[in-house]
């Protein structure tokens, strides 16, 4: 594989449940994950060169600030229960990237926005789970960035601002997250339109310029049922992430789907 320099775009990616993508069935049909699925195995093909690494973001990792995992052999951290067993030996050896992990470090404090290394931490299921389907020959070094507890829109939003200029070196900025998280919400009647007027308040504002993009962000909870669609943001914030690095001109959609009956997309910024 020729890995080469050439921009990169900013993504936020569904990660599904759990490890959905492994297994014949979860929390419904067996079919509930595959357009997911699908999407996921199809992202390599649609970037301008194979990345020189990978930044992500995941839903599933928070310190009281910014941290970026040095870890040179990062293991798997199966923070998933209740699945079965073979889901619990799953493998991706990608290897870490030490050196980046460091700089990403130095832009964000660069930036006013105190961070750090952690020298162990491994992948955990927001970032394997994905990439595994995506690019399952592991063969790209990965960092991986911690969100801040406070989940504060407008730093997670700096943050991405301050980690674009790593697009030009080749690397590719990864929010791994779902627009639509709310586990006691799937499968009820009144859960349908609901996440779809949330996902189209959200896909409307991601296709929306910077300048007005990052203020409806920001105010994220005025959106229709927004707190319905995330009781809690630690999977939405990782979209914020992405914008941020993702340039001034409109992001887009470029998947959607409504397992358990609600509403999910993923998005690109090109800009």
């Amino acid at each position: 594989m020729v890995i080469g320099s050439a921009r990169q775009p900013v993504l936020f990616l569904p990660h599904g449940g759990g490890p959905c993508f492994f297994m014949d069935w979860t929390w419904g049909p067996a079919d509930t994950w595959h357009a997911t699925q699908r999407f996921l195995e199809g992202i390599a093909a649609t970037l301008p060169a194979p990345p020189k690494a990978m930044v992500v973001i995941s839903g599933h990792w928070e310190e009281p600030t910014f941290k970026a995992s040095a870890a040179a052999k990062p293991e798997l951290i199966f923070d998933y229960s209740g699945f079965p067993e073979h889901t619990y030996r799953l493998t991706w050896p990608a290897s870490g990237d030490p050196a980046l992990a460091e700089t990403v470090a130095n832009l964000l404090k660069h930036a006013g926005l105190p961070s750090a290394i952690s020298p162990d931490r491994g992948f955990d299921h927001g970032v394997f789970v994905p990439l595994k389907v995506a690019f399952p020959q592991a063969e790209i070094p990965v960092v991986t960035l911690s969100l801040v507890g406070s989940l504060d829109p407008a730093t997670h939003l700096a943050a991405g601002r301050a980690l674009a200029p790593l697009r030009d070196e080749g690397v590719l900025i990864v929010g791994s997250g779902m627009s639509f998280h709310n586990l006691r919400a799937y499968l009820r009647p009144e859960t349908k339109e609901r996440a779809r007027a949330f996902d189209a308040w959200l896909t409307r504002t991601v296709e929306s310029p910077a300048s007005k993009r990052n203020p409806l962000l920001t105010d994220w909870r005025k959106a229709p049922f927004a707190t319905y669609a995330h009781p809690r943001e630690d999977h939405l914030i990782p979209l914020l992430v992405a914008a941020g690095a993702g340039g001034d001109g409109p992001g887009k959609r470029i998947f959607s789907d409504e397992p358990m009956g609600a509403a999910i997309s993923a998005y690109r910024f090109d800009s």
